[in-house]
């Protein structure tokens, strides 16, 4: 039996449920004689496709050969049927799910999306009634979430020889996305490897939440909520790297028992650094500057300090810090040139722009806005650089590429003993990835064309007037 066509369509805009201030599309069926399967509902974010080509009268299940839309992409484990579909460049993930678990998920990862934590952005609900083999006129909602571009789930980057190299790397990603989730309120109740999408950030992983239908959102987390979410966490962990070891061999460095609870261990380190309390006395303000540059370093933005009368002792204060997200080079980043990119790849372009502007004071004897220098490093080398990295690696993940460009050069640099320049640098990475472009994509994105040199020390962000060159640097 087939979907019947409704009679009238009614379309109007209206502020989402809720809190949520962003603009939608409703499609919602008219008439008495509501047809008996297919469509019944759709909610769509304004500047995407309408959805309404698909085949919403069957189970997703029973998609297969019945849209041209379907793709195939990395993905991981999930107890709900999962498809993915495209338009144009976009790609979507459909998750089927009853329907108020899919209410709930979508409302979580608005909420997620409004509070700018590392999840997948929801973009429509579905309703509607399905018919097949075993069944017909089921209710039933399908989650529309935009596909995070660039991104892999673990089971593909386990399977990946020298993923040794990425442990520490997954790890960090994963205590930093719990670290931020649980600042923003967030209590996940289902944290796992398989929940969790690991894309590429300046050599680093970032980890973002995928699959939030038992999370909760608050004003802020008890010590009881965060403790049980790192318990399901480390089970859950465990319990996902056992079943992945009966298919593949793992590295020895991941064991399936140990790694949860280092993921644990990091995010108590993480978390105790950010929520430490410090004694300052009245007269050392500058150890106020001292602490909101050390956060800042970690890439968390300060949005309050409070300063309390420290018990027992009179002339000193304890200083606590509010966070309010961890995107401050980012934000810096963009309010500066305009360019997005994830934190890491900020940081890293920030210091180039740093070292620009330290160069351009030495040369000119004066002092050097950072906004010109930010000016003069978009015109004289990123848009250039972009440009010209065009023709191999397309318009796609150009702070990524970029990033790439710059470790690239400080490989080379090394190997040679010698600063060998950026356009050295790209002319070499250009004729590498030339070379590559049959690798799979899982390939470049975790190992890069970069030479297979020691592991490079990580970057300190140079201040405002730091004179001091970082190898990154990608002068001509």
């Amino acid at each position: 039996m087939g979907a019947r066509t409704p009679r009238s369509l009614a379309f109007w805009a209206f502020d989402g449920p809720g809190d949520y201030d962003f603009p939608w599309t409703s499609c919602l069926l008219q008439g008495s004689d509501m047809p008996p399967t297919g469509l019944t509902a759709i909610q769509i974010r304004q500047g995407h496709p309408d959805f309404l080509d698909l085949p919403w009268h069957l189970p997703l299940s029973e998609w297969e050969g019945k849209s041209t839309r379907l793709v195939q992409v990395p993905r991981g484990l999930s107890r709900h049927e999962v498809l993915f579909v495209s338009y144009g460049k976009t790609i979507y993930a459909l998750k089927e799910l009853p329907p108020r678990l899919g209410q709930r998920e979508y409302e979580a990862l608005r909420g997620l999306e409004e509070r700018e934590l590392p999840a997948v952005m929801a973009v429509g609900l579905v309703r509607a009634r399905t018919v097949s083999e075993d069944a017909a006129g089921e209710e039933t909602s399908v989650l529309i979430t935009r596909f995070l571009e660039g991104s892999l789930p673990y089971r593909t980057l386990f399977m990946n020889q020298g993923l040794e190299r990425y442990r520490e790397r997954l790890l960090d990603a994963m205590a930093s996305l719990l670290v931020r989730l649980h600042l923003g309120g967030f209590y996940w109740g289902d944290c796992s490897l398989s929940n969790t999408l690991f894309r590429r950030d300046a050599g680093e992983l970032q980890a973002y939440a995928v699959d939030a239908e038992t999370s909760e959102i608050h004003e802020k987390l008890s010590d009881g909520q965060r403790q049980q979410d790192l318990l399901i966490m480390e089970e859950n962990v465990a319990g996902g790297l056992a079943d992945l070891a009966a298919v593949v061999q793992l590295p020895r460095a991941l064991d399936v028992y140990d790694t949860g609870p280092h993921i644990r261990k990091r995010y108590e380190q993480l978390w105790e650094e950010i929520n430490k309390e410090i004694p300052v006395a009245k007269n050392e303000s500058y150890r106020i500057h001292e602490r909101i540059r050390a956060l800042n370093d970690l890439g968390f933005s300060v949005g309050e300090v409070d300063l309390v009368a420290h018990p027992g002792v009179s002339d000193h204060l304890r200083m606590r810090t509010i966070i309010t997200d961890r995107n401050y080079h980012r934000h810096q980043l963009h309010n500066l040139t305009g360019i997005v990119a994830e934190e890491r790849q900020a940081t890293l372009l920030l210091n180039e722009l740093q070292e620009l502007r330290a160069t351009l004071t030495r040369e000119l004897n004066r002092s050097i806005p950072l906004s010109t220098a930010a000016f003069r490093w978009l015109e004289e080398r990123f848009h250039p650089t972009i440009q010209q990295l065009q023709p191999v690696v397309g318009t796609t993940e150009v702070s990524e590429v970029y990033c790439q460009v710059l470790e690239h050069k400080w490989f080379l640099s090394e190997r040679e003993k010698k600063d060998v320049g950026l356009q050295r640098a790209i002319v070499d990475y250009m004729e590498l990835r030339k070379r590559q472009k049959d690798l799979p994509l899982s390939a470049l994105l975790l190992g890069g064309p970069a030479s297979p040199l020691p592991a490079r020390p990580e970057p300190a962000p140079i201040r405002a007037g730091d004179g001091r060159q970082e190898p990154t640097g990608g002068g001509a």
